[in-house]
């Protein structure tokens, strides 16, 4: 191959390498990190439990 048809061939070839990566800016989320009650306000046992559900603390 030629010179003048290398110079833009790796150049076309750097190009593409460039264009294939990505920006991609930081994502904020508003959640926050700890969470102290869990919104049920506190209603833990007296009612009806599905079976494995109080395992994981969900009742």
């Amino acid at each position: 191959m030629s010179r003048r048809l290398l110079f833009p061939f790796v150049l076309m070839l750097a190009a593409m390498l460039v264009a294939g990566c990505s920006y991609q800016p930081a994502r904020i989320k508003s959640e926050p990190l700890i969470v102290i009650d869990d919104g049920h306000g506190g209603h833990h046992g007296g009612g009806f439990c599905p079976p494995g559900q109080a395992k994981k603390g969900r009742c």
